[in-house]
């Protein structure tokens, strides 16, 4: 029986050489995070995801994370990601190349929303229907419609929305009740260990035990 992962996430999930080759990374070999900013998050093995994934005895198939990164289209600085980093041009990119018919998928795991709220992009109210493009310019509807489409293109995966600690409260209620709608988990982070506003080591090994906890 198959448990094959993937990621959905942003600079917390990252780790050179594990995402795709043009994604911008976070932690690097050697505890170097974006090359400058020293952390001791030093081995793949150390992130979340390199902790969990082999307890889970599952396959991740794909880390689909970039750092810096939005589930929405509005990035720092008020940039378009609508057809970069966001998390739904990510996933229709996906869908484009027929990846999801290729590869059998049993657990999703999204965690964003950090860089949504620490952008300033306008938050909006969550909606259920009728999204305009300039809707997911939003945080709350782009929320929801992404969990929209990755519940409908995976009806049979079990979808998990990872909740970074300390987000606007508006945006953290805002992703639990839209996961909830369409049937996913969710896992509220709390006392995680940060440098710089990312993960330590300490951090990754209390993300990792948390969302386990929840499986």
């Amino acid at each position: 029986m198959s448990n094959n992962v993937i990621i959905f996430g942003d600079s917390y999930s990252t780790f050179k050489g594990h995402i795709p080759e043009d994604y911008e990374p976070y932690y690097y070999p050697g505890g170097y995070s974006n090359g400058v900013e020293k952390n001791d998050v030093e081995e793949v093995s150390q992130t979340w995801w390199g902790q969990l994934i082999p307890r889970m005895n599952a396959t991740l198939l794909l880390n689909n994370s970039w750092s810096g990164s939005t589930i929405g289209y509005t990035g720092y600085g008020n940039t378009d990601c609508s057809k970069s980093s966001s998390f739904i041009y990510r996933f229709n990119q996906l869908c484009e190349q027929d990846f999801f018919e290729k590869n059998k998928i049993d657990t999703v795991f999204v965690f964003g929303g950090t860089n949504d709220n620490w952008c300033g992009a306008p938050i909006g109210e969550l909606k259920y229907s009728d999204w305009s493009h300039e809707d997911l310019f939003s945080v709350l509807p782009a929320v929801s419609y992404f969990f929209k489409i990755l519940s409908e293109k995976l009806p049979d995966a079990k979808i998990i929305a990872i909740i970074n600690s300390e987000l606007d409260e508006t945006i953290t209620n805002g992703i639990i009740t839209a996961a909830n709608h369409y049937g996913a988990k969710t896992v509220l982070l709390e006392k995680i260990e940060k440098l710089t506003k990312h993960p330590t080591r300490a951090g990754m090994a209390s993300i990792a035990e948390q969302v386990f906890a929840i499986l």
